[in-house]
């Protein structure tokens, strides 16, 4: 495989990047973000989000919504 790409203009650039993660040579304009640490990587090294980073889920509203009032029985 050679060590240059082709000339090639991808989204409005010439330009050649290498992967942080593989030291692959790609595009500039190939390049995506990881939406865990914002970093560009290439596509084959973005990872899926981590549902960690979400916010916490609120907590469920177990209470009643209408009780009926606390009355003594008289026996």
């Amino acid at each position: 495989m050679s060590n240059l790409l082709p000339v090639k203009q991808v989204a409005g650039s010439y330009a050649v990047s290498i992967c942080s993660r593989c030291s692959k040579k790609v595009y500039y304009g190939d390049l995506r973000q990881d939406p865990n640490n914002f970093n560009y990587y290439c596509a084959d090294c973005v990872d899926e989000y981590d549902p960690y980073k979400l916010p916490a889920r609120r907590a469920e509203d177990i209470s009643l919504q209408h009780p009926r009032p606390d009355e003594v029985l008289e026996v």
